[in-house]
């Protein structure tokens, strides 16, 4: 007898491949991809500074940043919140320790109180932020109050100098920030106060100024420490009825915030006029310096930290380390648990017809919510920083695994699920060996898509504080800076590129030739 025939198992022996299976080399490049873009945790000894995603509150934010780093204080930087509630919930979560607050906004937006002359008085504020944990620390030094702006050569065509005076003009193009047309101490209260009936529209805050010099809108509200209100000979009308509040600077912390690090920040107490925070608000503007460099300079000219011989160079590289590291992070994590509940989601579904288009229906409607309403919803659930991004980022990564696992799982060959039926495989024993390796191309190509998705949705995690390459962008249009900008968008670029080329070089190593895509 020859040895294949006492041995008719042999033959069998090459069909069931030298390669790894298919499922495990599939988990090890979702670990593998998570492993890489972990991150490891914040120290909880660091003092977490945030900001809001406007020019002045960076610069404010860095300084703070600096003196404490001058201290020997860990410092861990998270800036660019969308708005005021974004950080000041950031501080209700514990996700940032301190940042700067203007205290009409605190009394407006964040108490919402109905008496704003309340913004006046610090001791009152206090006593209401006691309730909440927080505590606000003595102001800068200068009060930052809102103003209507327009050019100087319209004011004097129109014969505006007053708020006033734009009751009944209704030829002029009013389009005011987003947070503006919100806030009671904004548009909505200030037309109540003044009687004006005109309709304005939204912009970016720092878009409003270049739109004006462009004559693409006529009135924007301003800051009064704005250096653009210089640079663009722009006239602030007076605000004759007294309806804005003080807006004073100053930092808002946590209650539990340790003494010493409160007495640093206290040092900063009055070290800042309206012009002197005018002119450090035009060198980042307009004299293209960086945030850090200009806070770096008003600390050393008032004695508060010692010179030092920064690289500028290094220093870009190292944010720029930080932010593609944490970019990694965000992604890496949710396309792994994306990529978990797609499967699982396809798997469990694939033979009931109805359930599996009732699932992908949910994982459609997903996909139409704008992705910063998406994490705006999440906010109230999870809170500020990671989570809500991570969350939001698996949303999205769900359509494409599912649909097209279901696509392939739903339309394997009946011909061969029939044989399989006929020699007795189980269900678990067909989906192992006929419908994963028939669906695995179309598998891998969903992941492939959710993969690029994420990376690029993920820039937006910037404004709920996640960080990542959304951080320059943020950065770059409340500057109104392209190159800043670039600084975020070239990098995801080329990570989506890099993701396409990884999971090309995995499908060569796991599909044979014929079952490769294009």
């Amino acid at each position: 007898m020859s040895s294949t025939q006492r041995h008719p198992q042999r033959r069998a022996q090459p069909h069931r491949s030298r390669r790894r299976p298919l499922i495990r080399q599939l988990l090890w490049l979702l670990w593998a991809m998570s492993a890489a873009a972990a991150a490891a945790a914040a120290d909880g000894s660091r003092v977490v500074v945030g900001s809001k995603n406007f020019n002045e509150s960076y610069l404010l934010a860095e300084i703070m940043a600096q003196r404490l780093e001058a201290e020997g204080f860990a410092v861990e930087r998270r800036f660019g919140f969308g708005g005021t509630l974004l950080a000041y919930g950031a501080l209700e979560g514990g996700d940032v320790d301190v940042y700067p607050e203007y205290t009409g906004t605190v009394a407006q937006a964040i108490l919402k109180v109905e008496d704003l002359s309340v913004a006046s008085d610090l001791n009152a504020l206090n006593a209401r932020l006691a309730e909440r944990g927080h505590q606000l620390l003595r102001p800068f030094g200068f009060d930052n109050t809102y103003a209507i702006a327009l050019k100087e050569s319209l004011a004097q065509q129109r014969g505006l100098t007053r708020i006033s005076d734009l009751r009944g003009v209704t030829d002029l193009r009013l389009v005011f920030s987003h947070e503006f047309l919100e806030r009671l101490d904004g548009w909505p209260g200030l037309a109540t106060h003044y009687g004006l009936d005109q309709r304005p529209t939204g912009i970016e805050h720092a878009l409003a100024y270049q739109a004006i010099e462009e004559n693409v809108i006529d009135v924007t509200d301003a800051y009064s420490t704005d250096g653009e209100l210089v640079r663009y000979g722009l006239r602030s009308l007076i605000d004759d009825r007294a309806f804005f509040p003080d807006y004073r600077a100053l930092p808002i912390v946590s209650r539990e915030m340790p003494d010493p690090v409160r007495q640093t920040l206290e040092s900063l107490a009055g070290r800042l006029t309206e012009d002197r925070m005018q002119s450090l608000n035009a060198q980042v503007v307009f004299e293209q310096q960086t945030f850090a460099a200009v806070a770096r300079s008003f600390l050393q000219d008032e004695g508060l930290i010692t010179a030092t011989a920064a690289d500028p160079v290094n220093a870009w590289q190292a944010q720029m380390l930080r932010n593609t590291l944490q970019h990694l992070k965000l992604t890496g994590i949710a396309l792994g648990l994306a990529v978990a509940l797609a499967l699982a989601i396809s798997l469990g579904s694939f033979r009931r017809r109805k359930l599996a288009a009732a699932l992908l229906y949910v994982c459609s409607l997903l996909q139409t919510i704008p992705s910063i309403a998406l994490l705006a919803l999440l906010l109230p659930v999870f809170g500020i920083g990671v989570v809500p991004a991570i969350v939001a980022l698996l949303l999205y990564a769900l359509l494409p695994i599912v649909r097209n696992a279901l696509a392939a799982l739903t339309t394997v060959d009946a011909t061969l699920v029939r044989v399989a039926e006929a020699l007795g495989l189980t269900p678990l024993q067909q989906l192992r060996h006929l419908y994963l390796p028939m669906a695995l191309p179309s598998i891998l190509a969903g992941i492939r898509t959710a993969a690029v998705i994420c990376i690029g949705t993920a820039t937006l995690a910037a404004f709920i504080g996640a960080g990542g390459l959304g951080d320059p962008i943020v950065t770059g249009l409340s500057l109104n800076k392209p190159a800043l900008i670039l600084q975020g968008a070239v990098p995801a670029a080329v990570l989506a590129v890099v993701t396409e080329l990884v999971f090309e070089a995995f499908e060569r190593v796991v599909l044979p030739p014929h079952r490769r895509g294009a």
